[in-house]
């Protein structure tokens, strides 16, 4: 067994690298960006006002890493929505890495999650707009244009 590994309190493995603002890995001298703390339990609000303001600041992986607690600490009955805002913020990490092939199947499978809750959208998530916004940046990562655009806006609009 690897004992040099990187572990959390309770044994479970972690990576303590330092990371930069797209979450790769970098070496453990280098100063990294301060990272989202992990399994932490928020409300779906707080939650997503959290991911908007790490995707506004360009950190999407970090976003993701908000709302994949959000997903693992859901009631059942949302648990595909967190689970799908989660994989579009993997798949803007991946459109910003250039990797249009991983933005493409991550954009595509967020939105099919998310789109199951079209019909009664939870906290203010901007479903519509997010499923849109997800499958044409998926488009065109598919055809190879991967575009950097501005975040998406995770709430509807208000007013």
């Amino acid at each position: 067994m690897d004992t040099d590994r990187d572990r959390d309190p309770q044994g479970r493995a972690r990576n303590a690298r330092p990371r930069d603002a797209l979450g790769r890995p970098l070496p453990y001298d280098a100063a990294g960006v301060e990272r989202a703390p992990e399994g932490v339990v928020r409300p779906p609000a707080e939650s997503l006002a959290e991911a908007q303001r790490l995707l506004d600041a360009g950190r999407p992986f970090h976003a993701h890493e908000v709302l994949e607690d959000a997903w693992k600490s859901a009631p059942g009955d949302e648990r595909r929505l967190w689970r799908g805002l989660a994989q579009l913020a993997v798949g803007l990490t991946h459109a910003a890495r250039g990797n249009a092939r991983g933005a493409a199947t991550l954009l595509e499978r967020g939105a099919g999650n998310v789109e199951a809750y079209a019909a009664d959208p939870p906290h203010g998530v901007d479903v519509e707009g997010l499923v849109a916004w997800a499958r044409a940046l998926a488009d065109d990562a598919a055809a190879g244009r991967v575009r950097r655009d501005a975040p998406p806006r995770l709430g509807r609009p208000v007013g």
